[in-house]
Parts: structure tokens; sequence; C-alpha cells
């Protein structure tokens, strides 16, 4: 059992550690002459990873912390589309496009807010930029099960896509009022049942746990509902409440947020039923069956992260295309434009809507390496990152490993000289465990606000 009391203090600001550097370290000291130079200089044998920000949604879920446009205009879709096309044109002239496809991710928005017919003229463009695809292609698209029919999934399956993401969050009406966000079971169910009708290889169903009014007796309900579906994986998320980056989460009465040990408890709960009903728990907030590739690959100690959340494709090039994308390079990030004006602006000078990044110092590479591994495996082998850099870690790392002593006398960590190692339980602090060895959290002070609270 866990001990509450003793956890709740853990309770602090942190990263969640898509990237590392995370983009709060992003900045326009990395010029667009840089960040071309790196897209021309990429290693023509590595894969590709393709991500696609298609940002409209009709109206806003308070609890959302993307990047989103609120529309009901049409026009503004196909103008948008206009602008993807021109600017998979002129990334063409700078990367080479003719390299294999290994995943394919929409994100939003609300992909499926696009109509059928305008989700397929973008999957045809982007078939003929990107003209060779790997046969074992993640082809992903997260679905507000809202805004679906069966002509979206045909689509979607025409186009090769084989993934599916259902962005669930609560089924409490009491919460989902509370969130601007109604949506029965019967729309999710039907939703899932069409996904399963055209072949769909996984199914993932988004939920949040530490959403306004949550209970532990009304999350074991969602959670209840969520089983009747039979998802292949599921994405649990702690919610992150930044009412000081995103207006509408300041629509939220903070005082209807659960505590932290609420949401411990909420979270402990959660694990224990999923796997007790058969889901074996991926990196810090994932979980899946036991024949999914992602549960093989932890297995194997060859899980990676990345913005797309938790994969098996790890060594490819991640390509952002679309308003407020991001890419990543083996020693940089880019994002693009967040603001739709600067972001058409620039492809009407025929340039990338390139905006900012970060170019990773060698500290950095190291840095990224330990972090990554320990937030997606939960160990670390240290003789393999001694080689990879070139570095004793012990001396390279003594602050870190110092402040991890506390850690491991709770018992959340195991450190020798060959490993650190987290145990079952120290993967639900794994944000605070990975935090020592993140050299720009110095800088930001306690009294910043900056990053969510861990717990």
């Amino acid at each position: 059992m866990i001990d509450f009391e003793k956890f709740v203090k853990y309770s602090r600001p942190g990263p969640r550690y898509t990237s590392y550097p995370t983009a709060v370290e992003f900045n326009e000291d990395f010029t667009y002459g840089e960040y071309i130079e790196k897209l021309q200089n990429q290693d023509s044998s590595k894969p590709l990873s393709l991500y696609f920000h298609l940002p409209f949604c009709r109206s806003a879920c308070y609890f959302c912390g993307c990047n989103v446009v609120f529309t009901s205009k049409e026009d503004k879709k196909e103008r948008y589309i206009n602008y993807l096309k021109r600017e998979l044109d002129i990334l063409s002239s700078y990367l080479d496009t003719s390299r294999s496809v290994i995943q394919l991710h929409f994100g939003g928005g609300t992909p499926t807010f696009f109509s059928p017919e305008q989700l397929d003229v973008i999957i045809k463009e982007i078939k003929k930029v990107f003209p060779n695809w790997s046969n074992e292609a993640e082809v992903s698209c997260e679905i507000d099960p809202r805004f679906l029919s069966e002509e979206h999934m045909q689509v979607l399956a025409k186009g090769g896509f084989n993934r599916v993401s259902f962005g669930v969050q609560d089924f409490n009406e009491q919460v989902q009022k509370a969130v601007h966000r109604i949506q029965s079971f019967e729309i999710t169910k039907n939703a899932v049942d069409l996904a399963r009708k055209y072949r769909m290889q996984s199914v993932n169903i988004d939920l949040i746990y530490g959403l306004p009014y949550q209970t532990l007796q009304s999350f074991q309900e969602t959670l209840d509902l969520t089983l009747k579906l039979d998802p292949d994986r599921l994405a649990v998320f702690n919610y992150a409440h930044v009412p000081w980056l995103k207006k509408t989460m300041r629509k939220i009465d903070e005082t209807t947020l659960p505590t932290p040990d609420v949401k411990l408890a909420i979270l402990k709960y959660t694990i224990d039923f999923f796997t007790t009903h058969g889901y074996k728990m991926i990196g810090m907030d994932h979980f899946a069956k036991p024949e999914d590739e992602l549960f093989r690959a932890i297995e194997k100690g060859e899980l990676h992260r990345n913005f797309q959340g938790y994969t098996t494709k790890g060594g490819a090039d991640l390509i952002g295309i679309g308003l407020t994308s991001i890419g990543e390079g083996e020693d940089y990030y880019a994002q693009n434009y967040k603001e739709m004006h600067l972001y058409e602006e620039a492809i009407d000078c025929g340039k990338l809507p390139f905006h900012r990044g970060v170019k990773l110092s060698f500290d950095d590479r190291v840095r990224k390496a330990v972090i990554m591994e320990l937030m997606a495996n939960f160990k670390l082998d240290i003789p393999r990152i001694e080689k990879e850099f070139g570095i004793n870690f012990k001396e390279y790392f003594a602050d870190a490993l110092q402040a991890l002593k506390e850690f491991e006398e709770q018992d959340l960590v195991k450190l020798s000289d060959h490993a650190i190692e987290v145990s079952p339980t120290g993967t639900l602090l794994i944000r605070n465990i990975v935090m020592p060895f993140d050299a720009y959290m110095k800088k930001h002070g306690e009294g910043k606000k900056v990053f969510s609270k861990t717990v």
C-alpha cells in the first residue's frame, strides 16, 4: 500500500518530459537558416516520423492544453488545407521525402472535425509528397467520438491508418459539464465499434484524472464503463492545470479539483484495476494488453518517448507539419508558429513556418538520453550511456545521484554501479525521479508558474 501522506510532499511543479530540453527552453537563437541546414543534412538512411497538426475544434474543452483554433466555418478549414499543401511543397525542397515513413500521426484540435472529403485530400497530398511507406508503419489519428462518421473511418482505413485514439477523459456527467465536454458512453461505444468494423489494429482510449468533481468512486465508474469498450491501449493522464498558459482553464473552479492524495488514490486504483483485468502498465501513464507491441518493447527495454507519446518507432527523424507542430532531430527541436497569421505569412513568403527551437549541446544530449530512457523503460544501463558518450557516469552525474538517495531510501529507486532501476511504486513519481538530471530546473524557481504539478 502507498503511504499517501508521504507521497503528497512530492506534488511539485515539473515537466512531463515529452522532450529534453523541454519546450520551455525553445528560443529564437536557433535560426531559420540553421534549421534548414539540419533538414538538408539529415541521414537519408534514417526513417521519417510525420506529425500533422489539424488545429480546429468547434468549442473549447476546458481541460485541454493543446493549441486549438475554434471555428465553425468551412472556409477556414479549406484555407488551412491549402497552406498545408504549400508547406509540404516548400519542405520537399529541403528534405529528402523519398525516405521511408515509419510513423504518421494526426493530432489537434479535432482531426475528424474536418470532413471525410477534406481528410481524404490531406492524406492523398501526404502520400504524393512522401511516397515510400514502411510495411510496419504506425499510422494513427486522434479522434473526438462526437465528431466521427462512418465516412470518416472509411477514409482513414483507405488511407492506411491502423491506429486510432479516442478522447474520453471521464464518463461522469457532473465532470463533463464542468469541463464543457458532454459525451455519452453510447457515442463513444459507436465510435469504437466503427474502429473495429474497419479493422483498426489498435484502439486507444484517453482518460484524465484530476478533473473537477472527480472522486475515487466516480472514477471507478468511468473505469468500469471504459473496460466494456475493450481498448487495446489506454492513456490515463494526470490533468495539467496551467491556467496562466491556457485561458480556457480559468473557467474551471479550482476548489472543485481533487487534492493530491485523492489523485494518488485514483491512480493507484487505476493501476490495480487495469492490471487485474489483463493490462500491463507501460511508461508512466499508459496501459496495454500483453500482446501489444508497446508491452513487448518495454520487456526488451526498447520503448521510446516523443511528442506523440510512447512508441516503438525510435531512431526516426520527426518532422512537424502545420500550425505549432514540433519536429525533432538527433540534435535539435524545431517548432512552427503558433499564431495562424504568422504561419500563413511565412508560407506566403516561400518559407517554412519555423518559429523557434533549440540546438542540443553535448550535455543536453547526454541528459536527454538518461531522462528519456528512465521515462520510457524505468531503468538505465549505466555502462551503455558511458560508452555512448564517453563519460564517467558517477562523476558526470554526482549531484543527481546524490539527489536520488532520498528516493532510494523510500524504495522508489535502486542504485548500483551498473544501473538505475525504478520500483513499481516509483513509476508513479517518475517525473520527480528524473528531475535531478534536468540541468534547466534550477532556473525555474518554486515561485514561477511554468509546469503543472507532478502529483
